[in-house]
Protein backbone atom coordinates (compact mmCIF):
# COMPACT_ATOMS: atom_id res chain seq x y z
CA UNK A 1 0.00 0.00 0.00
CA UNK A 2 1.41 3.70 -0.91
CA UNK A 3 -0.01 6.36 0.61
CA UNK A 4 -1.29 8.72 -2.60
CA UNK A 5 -2.17 12.38 -2.13
CA UNK A 6 -3.76 13.79 -5.49
CA UNK A 7 -3.57 17.42 -6.00
CA UNK A 8 -7.12 18.39 -7.73
CA UNK A 9 -10.47 17.17 -7.32
CA UNK A 10 -12.12 17.41 -11.01
CA UNK A 11 -12.99 14.50 -13.16
CA UNK A 12 -8.99 13.42 -13.36
CA UNK A 13 -8.54 13.45 -9.65
CA UNK A 14 -11.61 11.85 -8.52
CA UNK A 15 -11.25 9.14 -11.29
CA UNK A 16 -7.35 8.13 -10.03
CA UNK A 17 -8.43 8.61 -6.60
CA UNK A 18 -11.81 5.68 -6.85
CA UNK A 19 -9.15 3.43 -8.89
CA UNK A 20 -6.27 3.96 -6.89
CA UNK A 21 -8.20 3.78 -3.34
CA UNK A 22 -10.04 -0.04 -5.03
CA UNK A 23 -6.88 -1.27 -5.62
CA UNK A 24 -5.87 -1.30 -1.57
CA UNK A 25 -3.68 2.52 -1.55
CA UNK A 26 -4.30 5.41 0.86
CA UNK A 27 -5.35 7.92 -0.60
CA UNK A 28 -5.99 11.65 0.03
CA UNK A 29 -8.01 13.58 -2.31
CA UNK A 30 -6.47 17.00 -1.87
CA UNK A 31 -8.98 20.39 -2.71
CA UNK A 32 -8.31 23.98 -2.88
CA UNK A 33 -8.22 25.57 0.51
CA UNK A 34 -11.01 27.69 -0.22
CA UNK A 35 -13.84 25.10 -0.82
CA UNK A 36 -13.64 25.77 -4.46
CA UNK A 37 -13.66 22.54 -6.19
CA UNK A 38 -14.10 21.13 -9.42
CA UNK A 39 -16.20 18.24 -10.47
CA UNK A 40 -17.67 15.54 -8.32
CA UNK A 41 -16.19 14.20 -5.57
CA UNK A 42 -15.85 10.29 -4.64
CA UNK A 43 -19.13 9.69 -2.48
CA UNK A 44 -18.20 8.48 1.27
CA UNK A 45 -17.86 4.51 1.86
CA UNK A 46 -14.79 4.94 -0.60
CA UNK A 47 -12.08 4.70 2.00
CA UNK A 48 -10.71 7.98 0.32
CA UNK A 49 -9.54 10.84 2.59
CA UNK A 50 -10.18 14.25 2.38
CA UNK A 51 -7.70 17.16 2.61
CA UNK A 52 -6.21 20.64 1.53
CA UNK A 53 -3.67 19.87 -1.06
CA UNK A 54 -1.12 21.17 1.17
CA UNK A 55 -1.79 18.76 3.94
CA UNK A 56 -2.71 16.08 0.60
CA UNK A 57 1.39 16.43 -0.51
CA UNK A 58 2.77 16.82 2.64
CA UNK A 59 1.28 13.17 4.25
CA UNK A 60 2.23 11.49 0.79
CA UNK A 61 4.31 9.36 -0.61
CA UNK A 62 3.33 9.73 -3.95
CA UNK A 63 1.70 12.76 -5.20
CA UNK A 64 -0.50 13.43 -8.09
CA UNK A 65 -0.82 16.69 -9.91
CA UNK A 66 -4.30 16.71 -11.86
CA UNK A 67 -5.11 20.48 -11.34
CA UNK A 68 -5.37 22.79 -14.55
CA UNK A 69 -1.94 22.48 -16.03
CA UNK A 70 -1.50 25.88 -16.97
CA UNK A 71 -2.04 26.77 -13.28
CA UNK A 72 -0.02 24.30 -12.09
CA UNK A 73 3.87 25.28 -12.06
CA UNK A 74 2.74 28.19 -9.60
CA UNK A 75 0.29 25.70 -7.14
CA UNK A 76 3.11 23.34 -6.79
CA UNK A 77 6.07 25.60 -6.53
CA UNK A 78 4.14 26.91 -3.41
CA UNK A 79 4.04 23.44 -2.20
CA UNK A 80 8.16 22.98 -2.39
CA UNK A 81 8.91 21.77 0.93
CA UNK A 82 5.54 19.61 1.04
CA UNK A 83 6.85 17.90 -1.93
CA UNK A 84 10.68 17.69 -1.47
CA UNK A 85 11.88 14.05 -1.17
CA UNK A 86 8.00 12.60 -2.86
CA UNK A 87 7.38 11.36 -6.48
CA UNK A 88 5.12 13.83 -8.60
CA UNK A 89 2.81 12.10 -11.13
CA UNK A 90 2.60 14.71 -13.34
CA UNK A 91 -0.94 13.63 -15.55
CA UNK A 92 -1.75 17.52 -16.65
CA UNK A 93 -1.55 19.38 -19.90
CA UNK A 94 -0.66 22.87 -19.97
CA UNK A 95 -2.47 24.65 -22.78
CA UNK A 96 -4.48 27.65 -23.50
CA UNK A 97 -8.17 27.23 -23.68
CA UNK A 98 -9.75 27.92 -27.28
CA UNK A 99 -13.09 30.19 -27.28
CA UNK A 100 -15.17 26.47 -26.98
CA UNK A 101 -13.40 25.08 -23.69
CA UNK A 102 -10.84 23.04 -25.42
CA UNK A 103 -7.56 22.89 -25.33
CA UNK A 104 -5.75 25.56 -26.98
CA UNK A 105 -1.86 26.36 -27.55
CA UNK A 106 0.42 25.40 -25.49
CA UNK A 107 1.64 27.09 -22.40
CA UNK A 108 5.41 26.06 -22.48
CA UNK A 109 6.16 25.91 -26.42
CA UNK A 110 9.49 24.36 -27.24
CA UNK A 111 9.71 22.69 -23.73
CA UNK A 112 7.09 21.13 -21.56
CA UNK A 113 5.47 21.81 -18.19
CA UNK A 114 7.09 18.70 -16.27
CA UNK A 115 10.42 20.07 -16.64
CA UNK A 116 9.54 23.38 -15.21
CA UNK A 117 8.08 21.39 -12.63
CA UNK A 118 11.43 19.48 -12.18
CA UNK A 119 13.07 22.53 -12.31
CA UNK A 120 11.15 24.50 -9.79
CA UNK A 121 11.40 21.20 -7.67
CA UNK A 122 15.16 20.41 -7.87
CA UNK A 123 14.47 17.74 -4.44
CA UNK A 124 11.16 16.23 -5.98
CA UNK A 125 11.39 13.09 -8.73
CA UNK A 126 8.86 14.33 -11.27
CA UNK A 127 7.47 11.60 -13.76
CA UNK A 128 4.98 12.30 -17.08
CA UNK A 129 2.65 9.99 -17.58
CA UNK A 130 -1.70 9.27 -18.97
CA UNK A 131 -1.63 12.70 -20.14
CA UNK A 132 -2.23 11.70 -23.87
CA UNK A 133 -5.48 10.42 -23.35
CA UNK A 134 -9.21 10.90 -22.30
CA UNK A 135 -9.52 10.68 -18.57
CA UNK A 136 -11.45 7.59 -18.13
CA UNK A 137 -8.77 5.72 -19.87
CA UNK A 138 -6.14 6.43 -17.33
CA UNK A 139 -8.54 3.81 -15.04
CA UNK A 140 -9.83 1.70 -17.26
CA UNK A 141 -6.92 1.29 -20.00
CA UNK A 142 -8.86 -1.87 -21.36
CA UNK A 143 -12.02 -0.14 -22.37
CA UNK A 144 -10.22 0.68 -25.86
CA UNK A 145 -10.93 -1.38 -28.98
CA UNK A 146 -6.81 -1.80 -29.41
CA UNK A 147 -3.91 -1.59 -26.72
CA UNK A 148 -3.38 1.88 -25.21
CA UNK A 149 -0.11 3.45 -24.72
CA UNK A 150 1.09 5.46 -20.96
CA UNK A 151 3.98 6.83 -21.38
CA UNK A 152 6.76 7.67 -19.00
CA UNK A 153 8.94 10.30 -18.70
CA UNK A 154 11.47 11.05 -15.77
CA UNK A 155 14.96 11.44 -14.71
CA UNK A 156 14.75 9.41 -11.68
CA UNK A 157 14.49 5.18 -12.49
CA UNK A 158 13.21 4.33 -9.40
CA UNK A 159 10.51 7.05 -9.68
CA UNK A 160 9.11 5.83 -13.04
CA UNK A 161 9.42 1.98 -11.10
CA UNK A 162 7.32 3.04 -8.69
CA UNK A 163 4.87 4.86 -11.10
CA UNK A 164 4.87 1.80 -13.83
CA UNK A 165 3.39 -0.21 -10.58
CA UNK A 166 0.98 2.10 -9.50
CA UNK A 167 -0.11 2.01 -13.46
CA UNK A 168 -0.41 -1.52 -13.17
CA UNK A 169 -2.96 -1.28 -10.41
CA UNK A 170 -4.96 1.07 -12.75
CA UNK A 171 -5.11 -2.16 -15.40
CA UNK A 172 -2.14 -1.03 -17.40
CA UNK A 173 -0.04 -4.21 -18.39
CA UNK A 174 3.42 -3.93 -18.73
CA UNK A 175 3.30 -4.00 -22.87
CA UNK A 176 1.41 -0.82 -22.56
CA UNK A 177 3.75 0.95 -20.81
CA UNK A 178 6.62 2.97 -23.00
CA UNK A 179 9.17 4.68 -20.97
CA UNK A 180 10.27 7.51 -22.89
CA UNK A 181 13.65 8.73 -20.87
CA UNK A 182 14.37 11.74 -19.02
CA UNK A 183 12.10 14.73 -18.45
CA UNK A 184 12.35 16.26 -21.64
CA UNK A 185 11.01 13.42 -23.39
CA UNK A 186 7.34 15.03 -21.59
CA UNK A 187 8.37 17.51 -24.53
CA UNK A 188 6.98 15.10 -26.70
CA UNK A 189 4.30 13.81 -24.97
CA UNK A 190 2.54 16.97 -23.81
CA UNK A 191 2.61 18.47 -27.69
CA UNK A 192 0.23 15.59 -28.28
CA UNK A 193 -2.74 16.90 -26.41
CA UNK A 194 -2.66 19.78 -30.10
CA UNK A 195 -4.54 16.63 -31.91
CA UNK A 196 -7.05 16.25 -28.83
CA UNK A 197 -9.44 19.01 -29.56
CA UNK A 198 -9.86 18.40 -33.28
CA UNK A 199 -10.99 14.51 -31.96
CA UNK A 200 -13.17 15.72 -29.63
CA UNK A 201 -14.78 18.20 -32.24
CA UNK A 202 -15.16 15.52 -34.60
CA UNK A 203 -16.28 12.31 -32.72
CA UNK A 204 -17.03 13.67 -29.07
CA UNK A 205 -16.08 12.60 -25.78
CA UNK A 206 -15.59 8.89 -26.67
CA UNK A 207 -12.53 7.24 -24.78
CA UNK A 208 -9.18 6.96 -26.98
CA UNK A 209 -5.95 7.40 -26.57
CA UNK A 210 -2.81 8.45 -28.54
CA UNK A 211 -1.04 5.16 -28.84
CA UNK A 212 1.96 3.85 -30.24
CA UNK A 213 1.30 0.36 -32.33
CA UNK A 214 3.95 -1.86 -33.77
Amino acid sequence: MTNIGILGAGRVGTHLARALASAGHHVTLGRRENGDVAGTPPRDGTGIHYADQRSAARTASVVINATPGNSSLARLTALRTELAGKILVDVSNATEDDADGLPGGLCYPGGSLAEQLQEALPDTSVVKTLNTMLFTVMTDPGSLAGPPTAYLSGDAEAAKKTVAGLLGDLGWQPAWIEDLGGITTARATEAMVLVVPHVLRRSGPAPFAVSLTR
